[in-house]
């Protein structure tokens, strides 16, 4: 071959970067989604409160209802009830001097329920089941060993 003939024609331009076997296409692509998701997870503090108000979102806060379990009556009996947090389980309180209350909390997902039986002298007593500050339930017991059972739902219309 003579020193003047053409040269071999140069190899084409590679598209991949030397040695990273990655195109300019992939890698633009990896930072137009970090992007993205960094915008995503800035719209979402702002849409919760976090950036720019006052407010503050509730972690972990179900929805709940105010509560309140009542029973008249004279003598004694044996109460059980629902109460927040509790997993199906009942709160029980034996030889409960009447009249008795309790005020809670519960989720609207929970059904409140309170259930109250007299001991061997009988009696009567009467539970009453209020939610929201609405009368739900009322039912009554009498005589020896005598049950009564009030239950109702925390969620309404609105819910």
């Amino acid at each position: 071959m003579s020193s003047h003939e053409p040269a071999e024609s140069a190899a084409p331009e590679e598209t991949e970067h030397e040695g990273t076997g990655r195109s300019p296409g992939r890698r633009g692509w990896l930072i137009a989604g970090v992007a993205l998701l960094a915008c995503a997870g800035l719209v979402g503090l702002v849409g919760h409160g976090l950036l720019g108000t006052d407010e503050q979102p509730q972690r972990g806060a179900a929805p709940s209802a105010e509560v309140t379990y009542d029973v008249t009556g004279t003598g004694t009996a044996e109460i059980s009830y629902l109460a927040r947090g509790e997993a199906g389980t009942a709160t029980v309180e034996k030889s409960v001097t009447l009249p008795w209350t309790a005020s809670v909390r519960m989720p609207l997902d929970k059904t409140p329920a309170v259930t109250i039986v007299l001991d061997e002298k009988g009696g009567q007593a009467s539970c009453t089941l209020t939610v929201r500050d609405k009368h739900v339930q009322r039912a009554t017991a009498i005589g020896a060993f005598g049950r009564a059972a009030c239950t109702g739902e925390t969620r309404t219309r609105q819910d």
